[in-house]
């Protein structure tokens, strides 16, 4: 007879159990939670309630060190855990403390715990992994001249860390940025603890949100920078992280974004997070990017290289504003609900842009007018965008999701008049703050607010192959292909 020790057995019983289970469940695969446009984003099973981060940072020729420390609640009984993730090395795994087994199958990262897990418990998973900047130019970190930032719209966040990579599981994030000496590093939210410096060596930042935050929303970006506050409405915390020797030239267009966040408010109600700045980033991506409490921008978007005239710059940075309250805030349900965060960024844009009497509104909407067919005709109806074709990557920010979209916001604000539809704005974003929301939620608090049922007045704008008659225009005529 040999003794062994109580922890010795424990974990003698737990590798047991591992294999036995191991040895009876079919081959890991990959998962998904039916999105109809993505359908192996997301994972069921469990709800993800908090996401701890960290990431150690040496240059971009080298994978990031990094744990992710995940915090869920089980939906159903799991023998096993699927994770989206690819691109990063896995070292290790712990569910609920024990070692687990894991395996990749497509992008997910499949779990086996030591033993299954009960409907409506806790789960806590701790993955040891790299985190790989050396990208493809598909999303996720964004290489930049001084270091790196983050770009994971709409499905490139488990490019960078494990997670349940879809906008319908949204969770508090907790960032630990540790960096060379010279180097700031910044992410979504509040600093929490100061910053720990070693003499002469790295230092270790940490963010924490105070809201709920959708994976593709998560930034974090190390480089040069320096951090500029300024205090925006009713004591708001402004934070712009830009290249620090840059600093003085953007300081104009820096102080913009308090006159921004109030013409805001004014229209839809209180900025609904604890902070908001610009990241100015000196990188190419060919896009600007609404990620929560601190959005991206190019660095040549503002350097006067482009040509680009000031109101449009300023009507650019309304845009991704605008998001922090539609697509941010109120998240999408669904991909396919994309329209409810890109017509509204677009609209807030174009009304913007209106205001400072540069490019009128109508002009913008009657000229996506005579362009809906043909937009519709390439990428679907703006509420049912057209699906990638097999073994095609997607490409769903067209522009049926952009000035399409928005059209169909001035449709209804031409049904239902000025002061109805400035409550359904209103009610939107505060009915469904920190949540997610669909286009069905949206004609439903729509017909609500207008006293009537707005379902078949809505339904061919959202859904239909042609674009329905503009009400208030009739000399508009019909939609035409240009």
């Amino acid at each position: 007879m040999q003794l062994t020790s109580p922890r010795l057995r424990a974990a003698l019983l737990a590798a047991a159990s591992l294999t036995l289970v191991a040895a009876v469940l079919p081959p890991p695969q990959s998962l998904g939670i039916g999105d109809r446009l993505f359908p192996e984003l997301g994972n069921p099973g469990y709800d993800v309630l908090s996401y701890d981060l960290s990431f150690t940072y040496k240059d971009n020729r080298t994978p990031l060190d990094a744990v992710t420390v995940i915090s869920a609640r089980t939906l159903h009984a799991l023998d096993r855990i699927n994770l989206d993730f690819t691109h990063g090395q896995v070292a290790s795994v712990e569910v609920n403390g024990e070692p687990a087994r894991f395996e990749s199958a497509g992008e997910d990262l499949v779990l086996t715990p030591a033993r299954p897990v009960t409907q409506g418990s806790v789960l806590s998973i701790t993955v040891r992994h790299t985190s790989d900047p050396r990208g493809r130019g598909d999303g996720g970190w964004v290489p930049t001249e001084d270091g790196l930032a983050m770009a994971n719209q709409a499905d490139a966040a488990h490019r960078v860390f494990p997670c349940n990579d879809h906008p319908a599981d949204k969770a508090y994030f907790t960032f630990r940025i540790t960096a060379p000496a010279g180097l700031t590093a910044v992410a979504n939210g509040l600093p929490g603890a100061l910053p720990t410096r070693r003499a002469g060596g790295p230092t270790t930042w940490t963010y924490r949100t105070l809201h709920p935050m959708a994976t593709e929303l998560a930034q974090v970006s190390v480089g040069t920078s320096e951090v500029v506050h300024h205090t925006g409405p009713h004591g708001l915390p402004l934070r712009d992280v830009v290249p620090a020797a840059d600093r003085v030239r953007l300081e104009p267009w820096l102080k913009k974004t308090d006159g921004h966040v109030r013409w805001m408010e004014e229209r839809v109600g209180r900025y609904p997070f604890e902070n908001y700045g610009v990241l100015i980033a000196r990188a190419t991506t060919g896009f600007e990017l609404e990620t929560q409490t601190l959005s991206l921008f190019e660095h040549g978007l503002f350097s006067g290289n482009a040509g680009y005239p000031e109101w449009y710059v300023e009507s650019v940075m309304v845009h991704e504003l605008a998001h922090q309250w539609f697509g941010d805030s109120v998240s999408p349900r669904t991909w396919s609900d994309l329209w409810l965060n890109e017509g509204h960024a677009t609209w807030y844009e174009a009304l913007y842009a209106d205001g400072l009497g540069k490019y009128s509104l109508e002009r913008r909407m009657r000229e996506a007018y005579q362009r809906s067919d043909q937009w519709r005709a390439a990428g679907g109806p703006p509420a049912a965008p057209k699906a990638a074709a097999p073994g095609e990557k997607i490409g769903l920010f067209r522009p049926v999701v952009y000035d399409g979209a928005a059209l169909i916001l001035y449709a209804l604000r031409q049904e239902v008049g000025v002061a109805t539809f400035d409550r359904i704005e209103r009610r939107w974003v505060s009915e469904h703050a920190d949540s997610t929301a669909g286009t069905d939620d949206f004609v439903r608090l729509a017909s609500q607010e207008a006293g009537r049922d707005l379902t078949a007045f809505l339904k061919p704008w959202l859904y239909g192959t042609t674009t329905p008659a503009m009400p208030g225009h009739p000399e508009w005529g019909g939609p035409k292909s240009v």
